[in-house]
């Protein structure tokens, strides 16, 4: 006899089921941080993708002010009486449309509204596969939690069953966390 009262068979099972807890207490962990630097990231990348169609808006609104204004302009240039006036016209309106046309796509810079656009895009689809990711890691680290309480009652009620339950949910949580580090959007829970 222990000096628990337990048989050396009860020993044993509690300490593997002690081992179990510890192990889905380290799963827990890395998949709390797994969320919380999923977390992060999405937020960041939110962010990003809000400047990046702030910075596409303001590129639409200059666009259209300079196009309204080289419109405008051509009144100004069909009541100008000399030639001078009308090609000093000329050259402004041709320089607002060209800044007009380089604006919507300026590949060299990315700062072209296509550019920013697609940049803009991006960002948003990872946001989207972090927040696919932190979503994953909070089911796994769910999984986890209940596992370590189905497994401590185990301990404590001496139903070996709820170890074992306690063991399945660990695998589910440790398959939920794989699949949010290598294809969180494979998964839509």
């Amino acid at each position: 006899m222990t000096g628990h009262g337990h048989g050396g068979g009860h020993e044993g099972g509690d300490r593997r089921i002690a081992l179990l807890i510890s192990i889905l207490a380290l799963f827990l962990a890395v998949a709390e941080t797994g969320a919380k630097s999923a977390q992060t990231d999405a937020l960041s990348k939110n962010v990003e993708a809000a400047n990046l169609w702030a910075f596409f808006q303001a590129r639409t609104i200059r666009q259209t002010v300079v196009n309204s204004a080289a419109d405008l302009a051509e009144l100004d240039k069909s009541v100008a009486r000399d030639e001078a006036t009308r090609q000093t016209i000329a050259r402004q309106q041709e320089a607002w449309r060209n800044n007009a046309r380089r604006w919507e796509s300026e590949p060299e810079t990315g700062e072209g509204r296509r550019e920013l656009a697609a940049r803009a895009l991006a960002a948003e689809a990872k946001r989207e596969k972090s927040m696919a990711a932190y979503h994953l890691f909070e089911y796994s680290s769910a999984a986890f939690q209940v596992a370590i309480v189905l497994a401590s009652a185990s301990i404590v009620t001496g139903v070996a069953a709820l170890a074992l339950g306690g063991g399945a949910l660990g695998v589910v949580g440790l398959l939920l966390g794989m699949v949010a580090v290598l294809a969180p959007t494979a998964l839509h829970l």
